[in-house]
């Protein structure tokens, strides 16, 4: 049996929940559940902090977790990203009041506050520069206000809560963080239990990239669409019954999605369908 932790609140505790549900596991239906034994995949889930999730893993207390890029590059336990999940996403940058002329060049003595001090005291000696870090567990846009700190580094997502607080992000973004997939060691890869586990979320996240198009095409256009949606290795082709006619079915990117069917119809398509897939192996 593998265990597996999973974030018991916060941004990313939903969505996470959502993907291993979608990849066929069981999850908990209660919100006080602090672990859920899915005996049919020998899998045990346990709901973490999510700030604690890679120090479980980085201690192998257990096998595999899904937490922030942000909160596991703070932490600063060894512990290897395996798959990053796309949602959660956000920026790591440094902030100072709207009416302030700091630069991030210009940081270096000055007082930060943050709750990712490791994040920040890395960056500082990557640039050289000798900062006393604060570290603060929430409100850390009022610090600035408070007199505690010159400038903080926090993460923002939209960016509505300095705003709020009167605060712009300076310079370029440390890190750019999102929900990930982590393990003790890339190594762990190759246990059967983890290996599936792996297989079914790339799964689902590919499903969720992709979307299956067919249609019909005269047969002197077929070449042109074909390179249009050209699929992961070729498209499917098939006669029609109506002479000098194709079907034509591919896996193509849902962000893409809208332009390669202006670009179809250009070409002679017709009867465009556009399917959703629930999940999806590739192999390279």
């Amino acid at each position: 049996m593998i265990r597996i932790a999973l974030p018991n609140k916060g941004s990313l505790s939903e969505e996470a929940a959502i993907l291993v549900k979608a990849a066929g596991y069981s999850v908990r239906r209660d919100s006080k559940e602090l672990s859920v034994l899915d005996a049919a995949n020998d899998v045990e889930f346990l709901f973490l902090r999510p700030r604690d999730i890679a120090v479980y893993v980085g201690k192998g207390i257990v096998d595999l977790g899904i937490t922030g890029r942000d909160l596991l590059q703070d932490s600063t336990v060894e512990a290897a990203e395996l798959l990053a999940l796309g949602f959660g996403k956000s920026r790591f940058c440094y902030a100072v009041p709207n009416d302030s002329t700091l630069t991030v060049e210009q940081l270096n003595g000055h007082r930060i506050a943050s709750s990712y001090p490791n994040i920040v005291k890395a960056d500082m000696a990557r640039r050289g520069f000798d900062c006393p870090v604060t570290k603060l567990d929430g409100a850390v846009e009022i610090s600035i206000r408070l007199g505690v700190a010159d400038a903080i580094a926090d993460v923002v997502e939209s960016g509505s809560t300095m705003r709020q607080a009167g605060l712009k992000p300076i310079g370029e973004p440390v890190m750019l963080s999102e929900a990930i997939l982590i393990a003790r060691s890339a190594e762990r890869v190759s246990q059967p239990q983890i290996h599936s586990f792996l297989q079914r979320v790339q799964g689902i996240l590919t499903a969720r990239n992709y979307v299956i198009v067919e249609y019909d095409v005269p047969a002197k256009h077929l070449a042109e669409v074909c390179e249009i949606t050209p699929g992961v290795e070729s498209p499917t082709v098939s006669p029609l019954s109506k002479p000098e006619w194709f079907a034509v079915k591919s896996l193509v990117p849902r962000k893409e999605l809208n332009g390669i069917i202006d670009r179809l119809e250009e070409h002679g398509a017709q009867g465009i369908i556009v399917m959703d897939l629930r999940t999806c192996r590739m192999h390279s």
